[in-house]
C-alpha cells in the first residue's frame, strides 16, 4: 500500500507539471519560447536549524551577509554560487557548472529566449527558485526568491547572474518580462556575475522587485511565468564593429 501510494502521488506530480506546462506553453506558443517549470526549493541557509545570529536576522526581515568572499584563500578558487544552501565547496570558475548541477541538481535550459515558470508563489518566505540557462556560448543563474526583507511584508526578488567574470557579464543584457491580463512589466539591465553573490545583489534590491499584490496581478493559479531573453550588449556590439 505504501508502494502503490507513493506511485500515485508521484503521478499526480508529473499531472500537474504537464498542466502547468501545457499552460505556459500555451500563453507563449506565439513567441516561439521554451518553458522550463520551477518547483519551490526553501533554501537551508535561512533554515531554523542554523545559528542564532542568523536566525535573529531573518526574523528581523534582514537578508544575512554575504560570507562568500571571506571563505576564500586561494584567489583562484571560488565559493560556491548556489544560493539555496551554505556550502563548503570551493573550485575554479570553470567547474562551478558542473558542481552546480551534480551536487546540487540545478536544471540548465538552452536558448535565447526561454520562460521561467514558478509553482507555489503562495509557499510562506524564504523559498527559492533557480535555473542555469545556457546561452551565447555561457551559462547563466536565474534566481527567484520570496524573502521578507521587511517583517510580515515578503517580495519577489529575480535576477540574473552570469557564471563568469565581471568583466564578462558586461557584455550582455537580460531582459525579464511578466505578460498577463494586458498587463506587462519589464525589468532590463546588465546581469551581475556570480562572484557579487545573489544575497548583495538582492539586499542592494539591483534586480526585479514584485510586492505580493503585484506578483498576484501577474500570477496563474499561483504559478509565475517570466520571459527571459539575453542579447550582448549595444556597447559590446559597437566594439566589435570598430
Amino acid at each position: 500500500m505504501l508502494f502503490f501510494t507513493q506511485c500515485f502521488g508521484a503521478v499526480l506530480d508529473l499531472i500537474h507539471l504537464r498542466f502547468q506546462h501545457y499552460k505556459a506553453k500555451r500563453v507563449f506558443s506565439a513567441a516561439g519560447q521554451l518553458v522550463c517549470v520551477v518547483n519551490p526549493t526553501h533554501s537551508l541557509k535561512y533554515a531554523p536549524t542554523l545559528c542564532a545570529a542568523v536566525q535573529t536576522s531573518t526574523e528581523q526581515g534582514i537578508l544575512p551577509p554575504c560570507h562568500h568572499h571571506d571563505a576564500v584563500h586561494d584567489p583562484q578558487l571560488v565559493p560556491c554560487m548556489c544560493p539555496l544552501f551554505s556550502c563548503p565547496w570551493e573550485g575554479h570558475l570553470e567547474v562551478v557548472v558542473s558542481h552546480l548541477r551534480q551536487t546540487h541538481h540545478i536544471n540548465i535550459l538552452q536558448g535565447a529566449e526561454i520562460v521561467f515558470l514558478a509553482t507555489d508563489m503562495h509557499l510562506p518566505a524564504p523559498t527559492d527558485w533557480i535555473i542555469m540557462h545556457s546561452c551565447l556560448g555561457h551559462q547563466f543563474l536565474l534566481v527567484l526568491r520570496k524573502q521578507e526583507k521587511y517583517e510580515g511584508h515578503p517580495q519577489f526578488f529575480a535576477t540574473m547572474m552570469l557564471i563568469g567574470t565581471p568583466t564578462q557579464a558586461d557584455n550582455f543584457t537580460y531582459r525579464l518580462e511578466l505578460n498577463r491580463n494586458q498587463r506587462r512589466l519589464k525589468w532590463e539591465a546588465t546581469p551581475r556575475s556570480v562572484l557579487e553573490c545573489v544575497d548583495s545583489v538582492i539586499s542592494d534590491g539591483d534586480c526585479l522587485v514584485l510586492n505580493t499584490s503585484l506578483a498576484q496581478l501577474f500570477s496563474d493559479n499561483g504559478s509565475l511565468a517570466i520571459g527571459i531573453a539575453i542579447t550582448t550588449s549595444k556597447v559590446h556590439n559597437s566594439e566589435a564593429e570598430i
